[in-house]
């Protein structure tokens, strides 16, 4: 039985890990690239318009580099990106030339994509790329990410890039053919073929369900890309690149994650999902109470200590009294301007330093509450 919701997409993310593109000895492997090309290229033919989010460009900066194996070291992974990443896009873009279809390269840091400016930017381009009947190849900027501000994997950047393209269905491609309730091949562990919300995931050791080669996933970082792209309304289907032709046709290959949400703003989704704070500012109980409640925006007035060093525009995590994590915002003041308006209104600080003064220190669109 076809999955109707899967056959139905027109608008279509999937995600290839290292290990699915990658040789035993690490380096990229020209037929299994060559493979999922194909598999793209007839789902475009079928009607789909396609986005790729590829990993392999440390992979594939490994011999080039006389690299044995996956450096550890930041410093030497992005010059394994930086000489990988070209010649990665190189190869899908011969393979998918064979086809007739143009390929785009499109690296995406944090900032891209959670800074106003930058993310509707970031949407634009996709919209023409697609508009336009190109691929877009998509990877994170490992040249110049850093460990602090990053995405940390490619299944979380897959599922943060589906809701801002607006796709109809993400596909994550892995080393095994589906979720299984425990370690695949070991006895009574079975594939889920269908998960309906966190309920069906009770139970079950994430960790030991899957495993992962050279990529920096592995199951668990899956399922989480698999519950921010369901939460915003974007079923997933989770199965092994071998099967990818099967899954994108709609067959009942792999794990069908449904959607369990609405679409909600891209760009918080990105704040909430692709950021770490980089400082804290603790809120007394009234200004809890107006953003969580009201969804009111932060003011100076209801904040009582400022944590962290940071500049306006970062991303802070907006913190109860007692430490609980209420918000993640982009806050309008640096971290040294802040403490010297704390619990005073934003009139009187007007009124004594000019009108500068009087804007919120995160406004309400900015902000993304934490489900309690």
């Amino acid at each position: 039985m076809n999955r109707e919701v899967v056959s139905a997409a027109r608008r279509v993310v999937v995600k290839v890990g290292s290990s699915s593109l990658t040789t035993a000895a690490g380096g990229i492997d020209p037929g299994r690239l060559r493979a999922l090309v194909d598999t793209l290229a007839t789902a475009r033919a079928r009607g789909a318009e396609v986005v790729l989010v590829s990993s392999g460009a440390i992979a594939a900066g490994l011999s080039p580099l006389g690299l044995p194996r996956r450096p550890r070291d930041l410093a030497t992974q992005q010059a394994a990106a930086s000489v990988g990443q070209g010649l990665l896009v190189h190869r899908y873009t011969e393979a998918l030339a064979q086809h007739g279809i143009t390929a785009a390269q499109v690296l995406l840091t944090v900032d891209d994509v959670t800074r106003r400016s930058h993310h509707q930017n970031a949407h634009r381009t996709f919209a023409r790329l697609l508009e336009l009947g190109v691929l877009p190849i998509v990877n994170e900027n490992d040249t110049v990410a850093t460990t602090e501000i990053r995405f940390g994997d490619n299944d979380r950047l897959a599922a943060l890039v589906a809701h801002l393209v607006h796709a109809d269905l993400l596909v994550l491609l892995s080393d095994v053919d589906g979720l299984y309730t425990g370690k695949p091949g070991r006895p009574g562990s079975r594939l889920l073929e269908e998960v309906g919300g966190a309920q069906d995931l009770e139970g079950i050791d994430i960790g030991r369900a899957g495993s992962a080669g050279v990529g920096t996933g592995g199951m668990v970082t899956k399922v989480e890309a698999a519950r921010i792209a369901t939460g915003a309304g974007i079923p997933v289907v989770l199965t092994s690149a071998e099967l990818a032709g099967e899954a994108l046709a709609g067959k009942p290959v792999g794990t069908l994650f449904r959607a369990t949400g609405r679409r909600r703003s891209t760009r918080l989704l990105w704040l909430a999902h692709a950021t770490e704070g980089k400082g804290r500012l603790v809120l007394d109980d009234g200004a809890v109470r107006a953003v969580r409640d009201r969804r009111a925006s932060l003011l100076p007035a209801g904040i009582t200590a400022v944590t962290g060093s940071f500049t306006a525009g970062d991303p802070v995590d907006v913190v109860a009294a007692d430490g609980a994590l209420v918000g993640r915002g982009l806050v309008n003041y640096d971290s040294g301007e802040l403490p010297a308006l704390l619990g005073r209104s934003t009139r009187d600080l007007a009124r004594e330093l000019g009108s500068g003064y009087e804007r919120e220190v995160i406004h309400r669109d900015d902000l993304v509450l934490v489900r309690l």
